[in-house]
C-alpha cells in the first residue's frame, strides 16, 4: 500500500496527463508509480540503485552510448 507516502511529481511533468510518475522516498526504498493511476501498484527501488538510474538520466549518455538528442 502507498498511500502513507509524500508523493513528488518530477518538475518535468504537465499537467495535461501525459507519461509522469511520481516518487515517493521511504525508509530502505524509493517508490515509483504512474501519476494516472495513484491508487494502483507502485515499484520500490533500493535506494542506491535509484541514484544510479537517475544518475544515468541525468547524463543523458549513459553506459549504451545513447545520443542526448535521440
Amino acid at each position: 500500500m502507498n498511500s502513507g507516502f509524500a508523493w513528488f511529481k518530477s518538475s518535468y511533468s504537465d499537467n495535461e496527463g501525459g507519461n509522469c510518475v511520481e516518487v515517493a522516498v521511504a525508509p530502505g526504498a524509493v517508490h515509483v508509480r504512474d501519476s494516472k493511476d495513484r491508487g494502483g501498484p507502485s515499484l520500490a527501488f533500493a535506494p542506491d540503485a535509484w541514484a544510479a538510474f537517475t544518475a544515468f538520466v541525468a547524463d543523458r549518455q549513459g553506459a549504451a552510448g545513447v545520443p542526448a538528442d535521440s
